[in-house]
C-alpha cells in the first residue's frame, strides 16, 4: 500500500510508455532473458536478442529453452514482427557494433539495454593460479562478466546520447559488493562492473540516459549461466579447511534441486543451467519511455557470418534488489 492509501501495482506490471519500447538483451538465450522477452513481447514492446552461435555448437541442451521460445514466437503472429535475433559475442567489440547497428536498422532505436551475459568460474585464488589452463579460466571470467558488458555499453551510448533518451540495466548480484569464498574472480568482475556503472551514471545523466543495477538471487546470476570449476586443491577441501567455499554451497544447492524434482542440473565441473528467472525487477526498472514508433523490419534474422545461427532461426521463423541513482530517476511518461 502506498503512503496515500492507494494500492501499489504488482511488480510484474511493465510501466506504460508513449510508444513501444525496443529492448536489447545481451544474452537472449539465458533463462531470465527468455522469461523477460515473453513479458516484453506480450506487453507490445520489441526485443532484440543477442545470441552466441558457439552456445549452440558446444551445448545443445543449453539452447533447448531458446529453441522452444522461438517455436512459441513462430506460433504467435503478434510476437513475430517484434523479435529480432542477432549474433553476438560481447567480448568482441566488432560484433557489438554489428549487433547494435542491426538492431537500430530493424526497429529504428534502442530504448533499453539489458546486460545479462555472465559466467561463474568456481575456485579459490590459489586454485585459479596453478596452471595456464586456470589462468585462462580467470581471464575468461573477466572477459565475459566485465569486458563484454562494457563493450556493449560503450557501443550503444552514442546512439542513446544522440536521441537524448535511454535506459541501461545491468544484472549483477550481491556478489557485486560482498566477497564470497570460492567465487573470488566472479566477485571481482562484478565489483568492477558495479564501479564502472556507478561512475558512468553521473556522466550520462545529463543526456537523459538512466543507469540501473539489478542484483537478483544467486540462482539467477550463477545457476542461470555457464559454470566452470577449477581443479580443487587438497588444502581447500572441507576436511581440512573450514571456510564455506562456494563449491560446497552450490553443490549442496544443486543436490537439493535434483532431489526436489527441479530442472536438470550438472556437476560444478560442467556447464550448468537452472531455469530460474527474476524478471520483475527489470520490467519495473525499465521505465525509460520511447519517443516515436519505428516500423519493424523482418522479425527473425541472423548476422550473415553466423550460418549455424541462421539455420536455427530458419527452423523457427514464419525478488531482487535494484539500484538507480536519484539523479537518474524520472517518472514514465504516459
Amino acid at each position: 500500500m502506498a503512503s496515500n492509501g492507494t494500492p501499489k501495482p504488482p511488480l510484474t506490471t511493465i510501466p506504460p510508455a508513449n510508444a513501444p519500447r525496443v529492448w536489447f538483451l545481451t544474452n537472449g538465450a539465458s533463462p531470465i532473458a527468455i522469461s523477460l522477452a515473453r513479458k516484453v513481447l506480450e506487453h507490445g514492446d520489441c526485443v532484440v536478442a543477442g545470441v552466441s552461435p558457439l552456445e549452440f555448437e558446444k551445448n545443445e541442451d543449453r539452447s533447448l529453452e531458446f529453441r522452444e521460445f522461438l517455436e512459441e514466437v513462430k506460433r504467435l503472429e503478434r510476437w513475430r514482427e517484434k523479435l529480432r535475433v542477432v549474433g553476438l559475442d560481447g567480448r568482441r567489440i566488432a560484433q557489438c557494433q554489428a549487433a547494435i547497428a542491426e538492431a537500430v536498422q530493424a526497429f529504428g532505436r534502442i530504448d533499453v539495454l539489458l546486460g545479462c551475459s555472465s559466467e561463474a568460474v568456481i575456485g579459490t585464488i590459489e586454485e585459479l593460479s596453478q596452471t595456464p589452463h586456470t589462468h585462462s579460466l580467470a581471464r575468461s571470467q573477466l572477459e565475459t562478466t566485465f569486458h563484454s558488458a562494457t563493450n556493449i555499453i560503450t557501443t550503444v551510448l552514442p546512439h542513446m546520447r544522440s536521441r537524448h533518451n535511454g535506459h541501461i540495466i545491468m544484472l549483477t548480484g550481491i556478489t557485486g559488493h560482498l566477497g564470497t569464498p570460492g567465487l573470488d574472480l566472479y566477485c571481482a568482475a562484478q565489483w568492477a562492473l558495479e564501479g564502472y556503472c556507478d561512475s558512468l551514471a553521473y556522466e550520462i545523466a545529463p543526456f537523459n540516459i538512466k543507469m540501473t543495477i539489478v542484483q537478483p538471487n544467486l540462482e539467477v546470476g550463477v545457476l542461470g549461466n555457464r559454470i566452470v570449476a577449477a581443479p580443487a586443491m587438497a588444502e581447500y577441501s572441507p576436511e581440512v579447511n573450514p571456510a564455506p567455499l562456494a563449491r560446497e554451497l552450490l553443490g549442496g544447492l544443486l543436490d537439493r534441486l535434483a532431489g526436489s524434482g527441479g530442472p536438470a542440473t550438472a556437476s560444478l565441473g560442467d556447464d550448468t543451467v537452472k531455469d530460474e528467472d527474476d524478471d520483475a525487477a527489470m520490467a519495473e526498472a525499465a521505465g525509460s519511455p520511447a519517443t516515436s514508433p519505428a516500423s519493424a523490419s523482418p522479425a527473425l534474422s541472423a548476422a550473415p557470418h553466423n550460418p549455424l545461427l541462421s539455420d536455427l532461426l530458419a527452423s523457427a521463423a514464419p525478488p531482487p534488489s535494484t539500484r538507480t541513482s536519484p539523479s537518474r530517476q524520472s517518472s514514465p511518461r504516459s
